[in-house]
């Protein structure tokens, strides 16, 4: 008898629509029917980000930055460099963790400018 592992709860299609999220940003890559699976069975807008064409080299996009941002600040923690985690629930916690302990950084840092 094999035990069957369940979808995760993000992706499945009979899991209550996520709430906390409305816009999703995409790479360019993910463009297609990705786009109307996110709208319809996940409630979630997903919108693509892509570069002109018109231009060359390497040009920052506004929304891209944000993204790569959010992910440098997770590789700041030491547990979330490399997949370590088991189940999706620990390394969901983990990120909640790793942007507590940022979040409070901050907080701190902005306390003690103003006193």
């Amino acid at each position: 008898m094999s035990a069957t592992v369940p979808p995760p709860r993000c992706c499945s299609p009979r899991s209550p629509p996520n709430h906390l999220l409305a816009l999703v940003w995409a790479d360019g890559g993910y463009a297609g029917s990705l786009v109307e699976y996110s709208l319809a069975v996940l409630a979630v807008v997903l919108a693509i980000v892509k570069r002109s064409d018109d231009m060359r080299g390497f040009v920052v996009l506004p929304k891209r930055w944000t993204v790569e941002r959010f992910f440098a600040q997770l590789m700041r923690s030491r547990r979330l460099v490399r997949d370590f985690e088991r189940s999706t629930s620990s390394a969901e916690a983990m990120i909640y963790w790793s942007m507590t302990t940022l979040m409070t950084r901050r907080l701190a840092r902005s306390r003690s400018s103003r006193a």
